[in-house]
C-alpha cells in the first residue's frame, strides 16, 4: 500500500472529474496528486491497518480516492462544510466503482460524525481560532480507536520564509474562492503536545515539505 500512485491510478481519479462542468476539479486533481507528498505520507501511516478512516475537511475526497488506488480497503468517511466540494466528491463516487466511501456536509466547530478508527485532518486548522483548534483536536482524539492514529498536516507558526509563503498561499486560495474563509490562526508545536498528550495519545512531528515551498508538518498522534 505504500507504493507511489501509478499514472494509471492518477488518470482513473482525474477522469471522474472529466465532465466539462468539472474541468477545474480535474486540473486541481492532477496537479495535487502529482505534487503533494501528504497522500503518500498518510498511506504510509495507515499501512497494515483494518480500521476505518474519518477525513475531516475532506474537500473533494482526493485522499479517499488515493487510498483506494493504493490498496486501502476499510471504510472511509469524508466530512467538510463546503457543500460544493462534498457534492463533487459524491458525484465522483457515483461515477466510479469505489466501495465503502461516503461524504457528508457538516461544520467541525459544531461536532464530528460518530465513528471510531483513524482520523485525518489536512490543511484546515489555520481556519479555526486557538480555542476552536483545541476543541477540534480533543474531539478528533476521542474518535481514535486503540491502535488508531490521528494524522494531521498543517503549517506550523514560526518566523521562517516558508511560513510567510504558506500564509500567502492560503490568502490566494481565499481570493480565488477555492477556500471559503481566510486563515485565522496557525498552530504551533505546543498545541499538539498539550491537547493530544492530555488525550492519551503519543505525538510525533516531522517536516512534510516535499518539493513544495510551504511550511507544512506531519503530526501523528497514536493511541496505544
Amino acid at each position: 500500500m505504500t507504493a507511489p500512485i501509478s499514472p494509471q491510478s492518477l488518470r482513473r481519479i482525474a477522469r471522474l472529474c472529466s465532465l466539462r462542468s468539472k474541468r477545474w476539479e480535474r486540473c486541481y486533481t492532477i496537479v495535487k496528486l502529482r505534487s503533494d507528498p501528504v497522500y503518500a505520507a498518510v498511506a504510509q501511516e495507515l499501512t497494515g491497518s483494518s480500521l476505518p478512516v474519518l477525513d475531516i475537511g475532506c474537500g473533494i475526497g482526493l485522499l479517499a480516492f488515493y487510498l483506494r488506488e493504493v490498496g486501502y480497503t476499510p471504510e472511509i468517511s469524508g466530512f467538510d462544510y463546503d457543500r460544493h466540494k462534498i457534492a463533487c466528491a459524491q458525484s465522483m463516487v457515483a461515477r466510479s466503482d469505489y466501495r465503502g466511501l461516503s461524504f457528508t456536509t457538516g461544520d467541525a466547530r459544531h461536532g464530528l460524525p460518530e465513528t471510531t478508527g483513524h482520523v485525518v485532518i489536512l490543511d484546515i486548522l489555520q481556519f479555526f481560532t486557538p480555542d476552536e483548534q483545541s476543541v477540534l483536536l480533543a474531539r478528533a482524539a476521542s474518535r481514535v480507536a486503540p491502535g488508531g492514529r490521528l494524522i494531521i498536516r498543517t503549517c506550523l507558526r514560526d518566523d521562517s520564509r516558508r511560513f510567510r509563503i504558506t500564509v500567502a498561499g492560503d490568502w490566494l486560495a481565499k481570493l480565488t474562492f477555492w477556500m471559503k474563509a481566510p486563515p485565522v490562526c496557525y498552530p504551533d508545536r505546543a498545541l499538539f503536545e498539550s491537547v493530544l498528550g492530555a488525550a492519551g495519545l503519543r505525538v510525533r512531528l516531522a517536516p512534510l515539505w516535499g518539493a513544495t515551498p510551504f511550511n507544512n508538518h506531519l503530526i501523528v498522534a497514536e493511541r496505544a
